[in-house]
């Protein structure tokens, strides 16, 4: 049995923060952001939490595949921003969607988490454990960014992405995933626990911190190598690829990459003008947007690839159904 990616559904803070609003806090501009992200807008949440938005964004995917909850076999939440710790956030959405029979677990995987977590899904279905598995990405990014640093508060943004995968007995799901903790430092963030039972100081490192250009150097060397990898390990040629579904994380990675693999741009979706960087979210809710409005058609060869904090890094060849 392999899975398939079906029902999709997203949700997105109302509140929107816009690259002039950013100006009145660092010293910034609409032109110089735009010029080097291709970011305009991003949503930040107020009184949503990163468990309201999974649970929301799963109920909307839930409906979207035309499923019952109780059809869940596991629940997989990515995130590195949930508001609770104790219980997981897999099993607060469990809760608010009503998935009785469905085991439940986040993991932490940063920009790259919803691909984990769809690798993940499939080697259970592939394994006969599951058949219905939701997949979420959900971040509170706003409640880790530094707002007086400029050189991160302009690129994130809040959002939840999901979707269900089920099992089939014909389709194609190819993966290929890396990772390289010895330049981790590139894109940091800590605990904000005490660091001793007497302490209570939070500082200036329990904000994320990144090393801007390491992260783009390393994201336009190495998305293109392993979606080159992960095609040859698919037997598939670059023709047959419909749409390059790319973390959002940046429009500059995102070109570069497109050149590098010598296809059209036009084959790389891009909506992080309007959200930004949303982590694990970013992938799901591109997804969501491209099915709702016809550009994903049943049929077509797709690539997932992700990259990020870690740092970790992969790709996912597979036909959307």
């Amino acid at each position: 049995m392999i899975g398939v990616l079906k029902g999709t559904g997203v949700y997105i803070p109302a509140h929107v923060l816009n690259n002039d609003d950013l100006s009145k806090m660092v010293e910034t501009n609409d032109e110089w952001i735009r010029e080097r992200t291709g970011v305009v807008t991003r949503h930040v949440i107020e009184d949503e939490t990163t468990v309201f938005m999974a649970a929301e964004a799963a109920k909307a995917a839930i409906a979207d595949a035309g499923i019952m909850p109780q059809e869940i076999d596991l629940i997989i939440v990515a995130t590195i921003s949930s508001n609770v710790i104790l219980p997981c956030t897999a099993c607060e959405v469990q809760k608010e969607v009503g998935a009785i029979n469905a085991a439940c677990f986040d993991m932490n995987a940063a920009c790259t988490g919803f691909l984990f977590a769809c690798n993940t899904a499939q080697a259970y279905i592939q394994s006969g454990m599951y058949k219905c598995v939701l997949i979420i990405g959900a971040e509170s990014l706003s409640n880790l960014v530094d707002w007086t640093d400029r050189g991160t508060c302009i690129l994130f943004g809040d959002g939840a992405g999901a979707a269900i995968m089920c099992a089939e007995e014909e389709a194609q799901y190819v993966a290929v995933t890396h990772s390289d903790g010895i330049k981790g430092s590139a894109l940091e963030c800590e605990s904000r626990h005490r660091k001793g039972w007497e302490k209570k100081l939070i500082g200036d490192t329990t904000y994320m911190r990144m090393d801007g250009q390491a992260v783009f150097k390393f994201a336009v060397k190495k998305v293109p190598e392993v979606i080159e990898e992960v095609l040859e390990k698919a037997g598939v040629q670059k023709v047959e690829i419909s749409y390059y579904i790319l973390h959002q994380a940046n429009k500059r990675i995102v070109e570069s990459v497109a050149k590098r693999l010598k296809e059209p741009i036009g084959k790389f979706p891009m909506n992080l003008y309007e959200y930004g960087n949303t982590s694990s979210a970013s992938i799901p809710i591109l997804l969501d947007e491209l099915k709702k409005n016809g550009t994903l058609k049943r049929g077509q060869k797709i690539v997932m690839a992700g990259f990020g904090a870690g740092l970790s890094w992969g790709a996912a060849v597979l036909t959307w159904e």
